[in-house]
């Protein structure tokens, strides 16, 4: 369901949606069978072979997976979409679908670092290649293209230091020369950014974060051209069993419901955050897209709606003073997750970012005193209030 007159907000709410049969008002119904019955051999062999619309084995999907691909698929403007088991589900497989043995791929230097993890340490296993480049220079991507590469693999806004890059700039570069284009956008969602419209070929999407947005589900999600959707859920995600289970994909169904509502407080409460942060002088730096010392400030306010739910930041004083910060603080969770309605708080170095060698955390701006903040649904006040009395016990 879906009129093309909607504003993005009843586009959210209504899109791939509807009461049920029955006419239940639900959020969708749920289907939590493995397999599934046929009208006869020659309807099984149909809908195997893709010439009908159905499923087959869960492995592949279910009909409330549908519809949730169906409707992150249409916020993205993509023509199909895929739900896995997680992010790092959709990243790999993603990655995996268009990577083969001798190949290689281009990535954005700061990285989540599980995506760097798996570039360095599994991708090599099946003979695939990386450079991590400075991908807020077109010119230095360029000159890392080599015969063999086949993807370029950027993160924007950047996790943790949230380097935005210009999406549509690097497209040109890298179809110039005949590599797809991925872009995780965990951080903005669809409705603060629209990597399609901009020349990207897929977009990656942990739904744990804010597209669920309640921190009870593992999910991840894959939008792109039917073609593409297609050959990663039939030759990868179910090959590799990372297929979505009906439950998940219902509570992510019920938190996109208020994603629009939920974007705008986040949003609004961060540039409050960050704007406090940067006046504070215990505060030696703090990266968020929404102010104007950012260095990407322009290309954040061509390309998104708002600057996200995340300030990172510095304390002075290094490690100890970062831990101890932390540890004072009595409203925000140290968690390593993000986008759920409580504050989150957590420590890259130690955490996220753990897996990736010091030498390089550092060429990526992750220092030891770096603190990445996901700002809640809390009131503003009570999240500074907050910060303020754990900066008061640390310095």
């Amino acid at each position: 369901m879906k009129n093309v007159n909607w504003q993005v907000n009843t586009e959210i709410v209504h899109t791939a949606q509807g009461p049920s049969k029955e006419g239940g008002m639900i959020t969708q119904g749920l289907y939590p069978a493995v397999g599934y019955a046929f009208q006869s051999i020659e309807h099984a062999e149909a809908v195997v072979s893709g010439k009908e619309e159905g499923v087959h084995y869960g492995r592949y999907g279910n009909p409330t997976l549908k519809a949730l691909e169906e409707k992150v698929a249409a916020l993205e403007g993509g023509e199909a979409g895929l739900g896995l088991s997680s992010g790092m589900a959709a990243i790999s497989s993603a990655l995996l679908a268009f990577l083969k043995q001798g190949d290689h791929v281009i990535c954005t230097k700061d990285i989540y670092g599980n995506t760097f993890k798996f570039l360095n340490t599994m991708a090599p296993r099946f003979g695939i290649t990386s450079d991590f480049v400075d991908c807020t220079n077109s010119q230095e991507v360029e000159k890392a293209i080599r015969e063999n590469t086949k993807v370029l693999f950027i993160e924007t806004p950047s996790n943790p230091v949230l380097t935005v890059l210009d999406i549509e700039k690097l497209a040109i570069v890298a179809h110039k020369h005949g590599l797809k284009v991925i872009i995780d956008s965990t951080f903005m969602t669809p409705y603060l950014q629209k990597p399609l419209e901009l020349g990207a070929d897929l977009v990656v999407h942990s739904a744990t974060k804010y597209l669920n947005g309640h921190g009870d589900v593992l999910a991840g999600i894959i939008v792109g051209s039917k073609k593409d959707v297609d050959n990663i859920r039939k030759n990868f995600m179910a090959d590799l069993g990372q297929s979505l289970s009906a439950w998940d994909a219902f509570l992510v169904l019920r938190g996109l419901k208020t994603l629009g509502l939920r974007m705008e407080k986040h949003c609004q409460t961060a540039l409050e955050v960050a704007e406090f942060l940067s006046s504070h002088p215990a505060i030696k730096k703090v990266y968020y897209p929404g102010l104007t010392t950012h260095p990407q400030y322009e290309v954040a306010q061509k390309q998104m709606k708002h600057s996200g739910g995340i300030v990172s930041f510095e304390v002075k004083g290094g490690l100890s003073a970062a831990k101890e910060m932390i540890n004072a603080l009595k409203l925000a969770f140290i968690s390593f997750s993000l986008g759920d309605p409580e504050t989150l708080v957590q420590h890259p170095a130690s955490m996220t970012h753990a897996a990736i060698p010091a030498e390089e955390r550092a060429k990526s701006k992750i220092t030891d005193e770096l603190i990445r903040l996901s700002v809640g649904l809390e009131d503003a006040k009570d999240i500074i209030d907050d910060l303020e009395q754990a900066l008061s016990k640390a310095y």
